[in-house]
């Protein structure tokens, strides 16, 4: 097993975070690491999702394991079938006291391929900090100009 987190504070209202996370048309206008085919709205949703960890570009069919509006968004994807190399993937916004919102972009890998797949994991985590980090300037940049 791997697990892969990254967390920024954003200055905005988790309600704000929550419209351009679930705005998936958007998704190539700000997001570096991944697109999806459309926002989820509920636990079973199947998704299309495509990652570019690095040089590469995956695309998968994951299933939503998890969904809270406004707090969170999980899903399963897997590589060939279970148990080859899986991931658990979320989403997760969390209200802090000053306004903000604190956002974690996690993924535990678990599977027979994970020890071998070392090049593709750093590049994820690679990707998870860059989506970060746009995630946070794209909210901040239309609550600057009043658009959310």
């Amino acid at each position: 097993m791997k697990v892969i987190e990254h967390n920024i504070e954003i200055a905005a209202a988790p309600q704000a975070v929550w419209g351009v996370l679930t705005d998936a048309d958007a998704y190539s206008e700000w997001n570096p690491f991944l697109t999806i085919d459309r926002a989820p709205v509920a636990v079973g949703d199947r998704l299309s999702v495509t990652i570019r960890p690095g040089r590469r570009k995956m695309t998968f069919r994951p299933t939503v394991t998890a969904f809270e509006p406004g707090r969170e968004i999980s899903w399963l994807g897997r590589v060939l079938a279970p148990g080859v190399f899986d991931g658990a993937h979320t989403l997760a916004l969390e209200s802090l006291p000053n306004g903000h919102t604190r956002f974690c972009q996690r993924e535990v890998f678990r599977g027979a391929l994970v020890p071998l797949m070392k090049s593709v994991l750093r590049d994820t985590s690679d990707g998870f900090a860059a989506m970060n980090v746009a995630l946070a300037a794209r909210v901040q940049s239309q609550a600057a100009t009043g658009d959310v």
